[in-house]
Parts: C-alpha cells; structure tokens; sequence
C-alpha cells in the first residue's frame, strides 16, 4: 500500500493525527525497517521506499556509553551548526524560550551524547546522500527505535530546517518508538513556534522506563544503565527469539525504578516557573501504548503528568520489558485506535468534552484505577482546555489575517459610493442599488456583500461558540470594524430588502427582516463603542443610524395609508409615528451626522419629505395634528 499522506504536512490536533494513524500502514512499516535496522550492524541505518513515500529507520542498538546517556548534558542545538539547524539560531529570531526582565534567554539544547551520535551519521556515513535521493518523494519518514529514535528527531529536524523555504517540499514526518526525552523546553517552544509539532509522533509503551529515564541525574547508575543498555540491546538483535539474562539483582532494579519514578514525579508535579530550561522537555504527539487501546495526547504539560501516572500503575519488573513490546504494539495500534468503545453503567457524560476524555481515557493502562483514573480525567481535561485556549488564539489571529484580506471589497463599495454620489440623476448610492440592483455594477457590488457577510457572519457564530478570546467583543479593532462595516454595509442590505417587496410578504426589515448579526454589533457598540465626538461642521461620510434607510421605507408607509383615507381612528396614530419619524431624521440632519446622500435631491428621504409637505398643504390640518 502507498503510504502517501493525505493530509496537511502538519496535523493541527492529536485527533486528527490518530485518525491519521489509523488509517495509515506508517506505523507498521516504520516498525519493520526498525526491526531490519536492529538485525543489521550497530549504529546502522535502513533506507527503502513504499510507493511515493521514503522511509529512513535508525536501529535502536547504538554505542552510547551509559554514562555519557545518563549524564544527560544538554548543549545547544546550534552549537552543532548554525547552518545546520538555523531554524534553532537565537539570532535568527527562533530557538530561545521568553525568561523574566532580566534573565538571559535559554537556548534550544538537546543532549550532548544525541547530538554527538547524530553528527556521526551525518560526517561519517553516506545518510545526507540517502536523503537526497529521497527529496523528490512525497513523503518522507524518519523513524528509530530507542536511543536510534532520537537520532531519527534530530535528523527529522535538520530536514525540516533545510526543506522549510523550497517549494512544494515533501511532507516529513518523524515515528519514534521508545524514545529518550531530547531536548530541554526551549526546543519544544521553538518546534511549536515554527508549527513542527504535528511532523513528530513518539509511541511510548505505558510503562516503558526509557522515555522516562532523563527526568533523573543517573550518574550514580552508570552501572545499573550499562546493564540495562546491554540487555535491551541483546533482546533487539535476537528479535525477541529468546531473552538474555539481565545481570542485575532485584534490589538494584527496584532502587533504580524508584530513582527513575522520583525524577518523573517532580517533573510532573513542578511549578511552570520553577523549571531551570536545562531539563528535558517533550515536543509532538505522544502514542502511550498498552493491552487496552492507544491515546494520543500533543499537549507537552500532560506528556509528562501521564508518563508519571502511567507509570505509577506499573512495575520494576515491567518498566524495563516494556521498552522491548513495540513491535506488537505497533502492528495493531489501528485495530486500537479504531476500536468502539462504549460508556459505563455510570451514564453518558454531561458534554462531548467530557464524553471525548471518557474514551480516551478507556484506552488507558489505568482506566478504572482509582485514584489514577481521577488524576488522569483532570490531567486530560486541564490540557482540552489548554489545547481550547491555544485554538482560540489562533483562531483569532486567523481572523485578523481574514479582515485584512476582505477590507479591499469594502473599498470598492466606497468607491461605488462616491460614483453613486457624482450621479446625474442626484441620488445616493443607497437609492442607486435599489433601483439598479441588476445591472452588472450592482451585481459586483452584490457579490462583495455576501462575501463581507460570510466573514463577520462566520465571526459571530465563532465568537457565540466560544472559540474566541472572551473579551474579543470589547476589543476596539473588531468592536470598530464591525461598526464601520455594519455603517456602510447595512443600508445596502436594506436596499436589496425593499427591492425585492419583501417588506409586503414578510414585514418592514427592522422588525422582521434584519440579520442577528447586526443587532449584535449594536450591542458592542453601545457598550463599548469609541468616545462621543463633538459637534460635526461636515456631513457624516456614513449615516449614523445604520436602519436610518428602513426607517425612512415604514415612513412612506405611514405616508401611503395616511393617503389612502383612514378611519378617524388610524390618523392620530398614523401622525404620530410620521411627526416622530421626521423630528428624529431632522435632528440627524441638524447634527450632521447623516452622509450627503440622505439629502440628495431625489433620494427616498428627499422624496418623502416632499410628499409630506404636499399632504399638509393638501390637508392643512395635518399640519396641526388634527384629522382631515
């Protein structure tokens, strides 16, 4: 099968990257050529192509001495190279976390002994030449099992750096299996910054002490890691056929475990802003593996609170076993990810954030586990809320670069503004696009409507859904774009209203025609809108009162059933509502705070005001409120 991805290069959620996973034979494939490259040489690598994606496979038996991987001396990535990872540059603008005023910025860093072991792949062995003959790809994998996983990180970084400014690069994606924390949080921010966090998926056994082992100084277990390091290795290159025997005792493992869970729990129960930017941080999705199922969770913060759960539920014994249980994992993480799961006698959650949690959670190793299982359903629905507030963000930096791109359609109506106002026939451009709303101008002009709507439409169904900040609608940028676009916008929804004499079948527009949206948008700007100016000494370039145009199309209504010979009993009301209608709109006028258009010689406020004048000189009574 083809592993082409068919999806962006990166993935905006982990639920998008498990129902990619599912439906991928990526995580089989990455295993086998793991598998393959464990059979071969240590330090050994396996390149092979699956259709139009490229695979490149780092063997977990690698010559790290296990004091230089316990050691854990983190160094900054760009000290390799700055060519190399520019991405990770200070200068560059990337590669540093914000500190306090005052503190020195902390560089990406990862682990000396990863570094050192990926610049001997890239200096020694022909993989840079390899990769080349995989550019044209697709795609491209890169995958490794154990200490080989972190090499497959770096080198998927390196690529990422060097394809970022070609075009129609192929889509990366980094798979790791049992794979050593690399880099401090600096790096994980910098990975986030450049949007690299969906291109990296680390599959963690739930018990697996190996991606665990960093959280903790082990020079005092130089000895303890060197045993371990040569019983998994063993176990790799035998596949499993037959497992060594570990040459520790059990005091020695149940006091490496507990230095080890230690390490792990501190981690997990830190301060944000007690951490140093010299510990080891997770970056990308992690897959936590067991019996049960799969979860798949990108939030760095609950990474490492479910690597401390998970592994409260487990053993000694288990940790170290687990790091050799991916191949089976691996081969049936899509029966896992896809499997039906069902509520509990408990009842369905209270919402569909809950209902997602209580399902991820049964796929768990401590589902049911009080009081881990508790821990855990905070632990999750803390990162859904991060993970919600990290959407809302961007979503509102997604609408920011929206109004930039629609404020030009807004331009060419005041463009066809101005021409409406330079018309011969003395009418605004209001009155113009009710009576031309056909012709081939008027039909652009439609077009930039809808679409004007679209947005700030879509704005509004964001904003009631919760997926903006919650202050969004007293922020003066959106508060006055959305009054100024209602201001210009609005009285030509109104024109295409009485155009069509929906005002006869449905009601007057302000009652019964009007969009939500702007009753919305008056609320903001009452509540939040800009300071009241002084006095005008020039027309408005926008009438005030964006239903100043439906207001004035009721008023030819009162005017036409006043001609139309009412009862003595409709006319008090019908000169009512006509006398309050013309003191407000002069009142409007006096102030200027209508456009030039309103008082354009033909246009409907023109029009009607004269009407009314010829029914009080017809009925002179009208003019003192009596009956006619």
């Amino acid at each position: 099968m083809d592993d082409e991805f068919y999806s962006p290069p990166w993935f905006e959620s982990s639920e998008i990257l498990a129902a990619f996973l599912a439906s991928s034979s990526i995580p089989v494939h990455s295993w086998e050529l793991c598998s393959q490259a464990n059979a071969a040489a240590p330090r050994s690598f396996v390149v092979k192509q699956f259709g139009n994606t490229g695979y490149i496979s780092f063997s977990g038996i690698q010559e790290m001495p296990a004091s230089v991987l316990g050691s854990a001396k983190l160094v900054p990535l760009a000290a390799a190279s700055s060519e190399m990872f520019p991405s990770f540059n200070i200068q560059g603008g990337g590669g540093a976390a914000l500190r306090e005023e005052g503190e020195e910025e902390v560089p990406a860093m990862v682990h000396a002994g990863m570094l050192h072991l990926f610049l001997y792949f890239m200096r020694t062995t022909d993989l840079e030449g390899k990769i080349k003959l995989l550019i044209q790809c697709k795609s491209i994998v890169i995958t490794g099992y154990s200490i080989g996983a972190t090499t497959a990180s770096l080198t998927a970084l390196w690529l990422l750096s060097r394809v970022k400014s070609n075009f129609n690069p192929p889509q990366i994606f980094c798979v790791t299996f049992g794979s050593p924390l690399l880099g401090n949080k600096s790096l994980s921010d910098a990975i986030i910054t450049e949007r690299w966090g969906g291109n990296f998926c680390h599959f963690v056994s739930n018990h697996d002490i190996v991606p665990r082992l960093l959280f903790t100084p082990l020079d005092p277990f130089t000895h303890h890691l060197q045993c371990l390091l040569q019983f998994w290795h063993s176990s790799m290159a035998s596949q499993l056929s037959q497992l060594p025997a570990l040459t520790l005792t059990e005091d020695d493992v149940n006091g490496y475990y507990r230095s080890i869970f230690s390490g792990v729990e501190r981690a997990a129960t830190a301060d944000e802003g007690s951490r140093s930017g010299m510990e080891v941080w997770p970056f990308g999705s992690y897959v936590f593996c067991s019996t049960e199922g799969a979860i798949c969770i990108d939030n760095a913060n609950c990474v490492v609170k479910m690597l401390h759960l998970m592994l409260m539920s487990g053993s000694p014994d288990r940790s170290i076993k687990d790091h050799l249980l991916y191949g089976a994992y691996a081969s049936k993480l899509c029966d896992q990810l896809l499997t039906r799961r069902n509520f509990t006698e408990s009842g369905l959650p209270e919402s569909s954030y809950e209902a997602s949690v209580s399902l991820a959670l049964q796929s768990s190793a401590i589902y049911g586990q009080d009081p881990l299982s508790t821990l855990a359903t905070d632990c999750l629905l803390a990162a859904r809320r991060e993970d919600l507030m990290r959407n809302i963000n961007i979503n509102s930096a997604k609408l920011a670069i929206g109004l930039s791109r629609i404020n030009p359609l807004r331009a060419q109506i005041e463009w066809y503004m101005a021409s409406c106002s330079r018309s011969p026939d003395k009418q605004g451009y209001y009155d113009s696009f009710k009576k031309r709303g056909y012709s081939k101008r008027e039909t652009q002009i439609n077009m930039n409507i809808i679409k004007l709507r679209n947005f700030w439409g879509g704005m509004i169904q964001m904003w009631e859904r919760g997926e903006l900040p919650h202050d969004f609608h007293q922020r003066a940028k959106w508060v006055n774009g959305a009054h100024s676009y209602q201001l210009q916008v609005e009285p030509l929804e109104i024109a295409k209203y009485y155009r069509k004499n929906l005002h006869r079948t449905q009601g007057h527009y302000i009652t019964h025609g009007r969009k939500r949206m702007f009753e919305v948008f008056d609320r903001w700007w009452k509540k939040n809108g800009g300071q009241k100016e002084g006095p005008r000494t020039t027309f408005a370039s926008l009438t005030q009162d964006p239903c100043f145009w439906a207001r004035v199309e009721e008023a030819w209504d009162w005017l036409e059933q006043l001609s139309n010979e009412p009862t003595n009993s409709q006319v008090p009301y019908l000169l009512e509502k006509i006398r309050s209608f013309e003191s407000y709109a002069e009142n409007l006028i006096v102030k200027k705070e209508v456009s030039e258009d309103v008082i354009a010689t033909n246009s409907t406020y023109s029009l009607w005001i004269k009407r009314w004048r010829e029914l009080q000189n017809t009925f002179p009574l009208l003019s003192n409120g009596q009956s006619a």
